[in-house]
């Protein structure tokens, strides 16, 4: 069989695995720092976790992209595979990922374990239910909810107004038909009627308050912060309010604790929290990446979508949260996508298209300036296609190199590690002779307004912000709360630097509208809504599921 041939699933299930404690001798964890979920997983011990903070930390690496097309850019996989690299160099080296969510594995987008021969595994157990982190999240989320209902129809003590109830119920899967729903209904003892709606759980503020966390105890007061409701003085009802964090932190006891797994090439993988990129922060847990760096010399970690959602709130609002800086960054393009940024049909992708490459060149030269604003360097990674030529390759390189962007030609969803090497050489020395400079784009004492215009002006490009007038309305009050403060989360397509999805590159001129503001006070930001931007996605289609079964040996098939 051709390696072309072969899906992802069944070179995943060809790959010789290593029992999981074998793995963690490699990074100087004993048997007893581990929690054993099977073989092949594990949990690290709240003891391992509070052992490792004495530890000195490694150097970390931050993998984004350009923006995200239908042609595919790999990130996870060269992330995986930049790993494996790392470690064919002699390099102590940890990954730390995101864990998948059920919602895009079995919709469009597909699963978060790599490709090819750069995967994490088990990847069928991971891009399933894994170790049951998002479930726990999906409980406490929806228990909090049973909780706010439960209060009203007990007498309302608190004065919740119910018309002003802001914490949505939540499900890890998408769900049109779930985005409004009327709950209550039935009489009197079933419950107070009211509108209500889901959110993806990735998308929801326990996802985001467990992967800012710093420790259990940390958990709980972030937990306690949460505003659910308004009351009928127009005030904020926290959890703390309703005095139910104990027990959400109790079902949220064992998730807080990070994931070790391994890559096919057997360098230890932490795989931790899984919020969206679009709607949430996109990051892994803080837990996770700050103990990888007690861990190794090089951590290398990844933020979801392109460079202005993912690697935007990842330096400006994880590393606030976790006290770390990166080294370097590397940005993932391919040809295929940056044609399509170029205005090639998704069919036409496979024909050599020499303008439409240097027009759709735009969009990663954004994605290079915004982490160039942060004062970081990078290296660009190009994700090679079998159906890239050698000049659209040749091409590629020389507007690399008339920029300024160190470039290196990426074949590891093929070659596995021994494809990133190049890559991994030139981080290195990118290291060793650039000192990274990092600071945020904006600062903490700056209003929401002006952060969100230093986002929308130097990370998306934009010309203006229009605010709508309900969350022109809402800025005054968050400021009045004692909200003004916080760093800000902008929800926003990925597939555009604008809000509007249909306009790929590098659109200009352009404005970002700003709808609606969410307080996430538990998390420690103010969630942005701009353009069309959902927070319960739906299925296509044709989902990825219909493609999905097992044999008689319990064995997963057509899992990609």
């Amino acid at each position: 069989m051709k390696l072309e041939a072969k899906s992802d699933i069944e070179i995943a299930q060809n790959a010789q695995i290593k029992p999981i404690t074998e793995v963690a001798v490699q990074i100087g964890l004993e048997h007893d720092d581990l929690e054993l979920y099977g073989k092949y997983k594990a949990k690290l011990s709240f003891e391992a976790l509070k052992k490792l903070k004495t530890k000195n930390s490694g150097k970390l690496i931050l993998v984004t992209a350009i923006n995200p097309t239908p042609a595919g850019e790999g990130k996870s996989t060269v992330t995986v595979g930049l790993g494996d690299a790392f470690s064919k160099l002699g390099k102590k080296t940890v990954i730390a990922l995101r864990e998948p969510s059920l919602g895009p594995t079995m919709g469009m987008k597909g699963g978060a374990t790599g490709g090819g021969y750069s995967q994490v595994l088990p990847m069928e157990d991971i891009n399933l239910h894994f170790t049951g982190d998002i479930h726990a999240i999906t409980s406490a989320n929806n228990a909090l909810a049973a909780l706010i209902d439960n209060h009203i129809q007990q007498g309302n003590e608190r004065q919740i107004d119910q018309r002003r109830i802001v914490w949505k119920r939540a499900l890890d899967l998408n769900d049109r038909a779930l985005r409004k729903v009327v709950i209550g209904l039935g009489g009197s003892t079933q419950g107070v009627p009211r509108e209500d709606g889901f959110d993806i759980t990735v998308a929801s503020e326990i996802m985001a308050v467990l992967c800012l966390a710093t420790d259990i105890q940390n958990l709980k007061t972030r937990l306690g912060q949460m505003v659910v409701a308004y009351d009928l003085q127009k005030q904020p009802v926290t959890v703390s309010d309703l005095g139910v964090e104990g027990a959400l932190t109790l079902l949220l006891k064992d998730a807080v604790k990070p994931n070790l797994v391994q890559t096919m090439e057997h360098t230890p993988a932490i795989i931790h929290g899984g919020p969206f990129a679009n709607i949430a922060h996109g990051c892994n847990s803080v837990i996770a990446t700050q103990t990888a760096t007690k861990l190794a010399d090089y951590v290398i970690t990844e933020a979801g979508f392109g460079a202005d959602l993912g690697a935007e709130k990842f330096l400006n609002i994880k590393m606030r949260s976790a006290d770390l800086k990166p080294e370097a960054v590397v940005i993932v393009a391919t040809i295929r996508a940056l044609k399509m940024h170029g205005g090639v049909a998704k069919t036409d992708l496979k024909e050599e298209n020499i303008e439409a490459l240097e027009k759709g060149f735009a969009n990663l030269r954004k994605h290079a300036e915004t982490i160039q604003s942060f004062g970081l360097p990078f290296v660009v990674a190009v994700n090679r296609f079998t159906t890239d030529t050698e000049a659209e390759m040749n091409l590629l390189h020389t507007l690399c190199e008339e920029a300024g962007y160190p470039v290196s030609l990426t074949e590891v969803w093929e070659k596995g590690g021994n494809g990133g090497v190049d890559l991994a050489k030139q981080l290195l020395h990118t290291i060793e002779i650039k000192e990274a400079n990092f600071a945020p784009l904006y600062q903490l004492s700056d209003s929401l307004a002006e952060k969100i215009t230093t986002i929308a002006q130097k990370v998306y490009g934009a010309t203006h912000v229009e605010f709508s007038p309900k969350s022109q309305k809402q800025l005054l009050n968050f400021e009045k709360f004692g909200w003004g403060h916080l760093p800000i989360c902008m929800a926003k397509t990925q597939y555009s630097l604008s809000d509007d999805p249909a306009k790929l590159g590098r659109p200009q001129p352009f404005s970002i509208t700003i709808r609606e503001l969410k307080p996430s006070i538990g998390a420690g930001f103010i969630v942005a809504l701009t353009g069309n931007v959902m927070t319960m996605p739906g299925l296509p289609k044709m989902p990825a599921a219909l493609n999905m079964d097992v044999d008689e040996n319990g064995q997963a098939l057509g899992l990609f």
